[in-house]
């Protein structure tokens, strides 16, 4: 892989880890609920998916869900039934993080895990990203080097940034502030995710 398209992955890299979605809610969540290390562990879990995906892109996801466009829409539907589950535990009040935070409950290091790397293998926006833009530096791995980049430069670029939410969110001047709002930001979180949910179930 030449440093032009390795630079040009990694432009593409930040820009979707950066793009606003559910995996940022979530991160946010469990830094609200958990505090730092929390925040943390889901945003590197996370990147592990996203790293799954690069992988499988690597093997020939793209060409699989070209030609087999049940595949994708079975992956889809999975997403978006996931995204309005989270979304409808965000809404509930009882076990919402509003709640949580009340009774002095912190969110564990295995939900943020499990929340974490299943936000990202099932968020059909990642799927598309790597099918429609991703893809192309397939071609230009030609070497083991060249496809180790492929797969760890999106996990760590991912990971690197939401460890920079986690880091800013649980800040002593940011934190206390946050989890004042924690009850909002639970209900707009849930109808973001439930929105994103219907979004998927109707572009499938």
């Amino acid at each position: 892989m030449t440093l032009t398209s390795w630079l040009s992955l990694l432009a593409i890299s930040f820009l979707g880890a950066m793009s606003p979605g559910p995996s940022l809610a979530m991160v946010v969540r469990h830094t609200l609920g958990g505090g730092r290390a929390k925040g943390i562990v889901c945003a590197w879990a996370h990147s592990i998916g996203i790293g799954i995906y690069a992988l499988l892109t690597l093997l020939g996801l793209a060409a699989l869900l070209k030609h087999a466009p049940l595949v994708f829409n079975g992956i889809a539907l999975v997403g978006g039934l996931y995204l309005a589950w989270i979304g409808v535990q965000a809404l509930r009040s009882k076990g919402g993080m509003a709640d949580k935070l009340a009774a002095g409950k912190n969110t564990s290091a295995r939900v943020a895990a499990r929340d974490g790397i299943a936000i990202s293998l099932f968020n059909p926006k990642i799927i598309l990203f790597f099918v429609a833009l991703f893809s192309q530096f397939v071609m230009d791995a030609s070497t083991t080097a060249g496809q180790s980049l492929i797969v760890f430069t999106p996990l760590v670029v991912d990971g690197l940034w939401y460890t920079f939410i986690a880091l800013v969110l649980s800040h002593g001047a940011v934190l206390p502030k946050l989890r004042a709002k924690a009850g909002l930001i639970d209900k707009i979180s849930g109808v973001v995710l439930i929105l994103l949910a219907i979004r998927v179930w109707f572009t499938i």
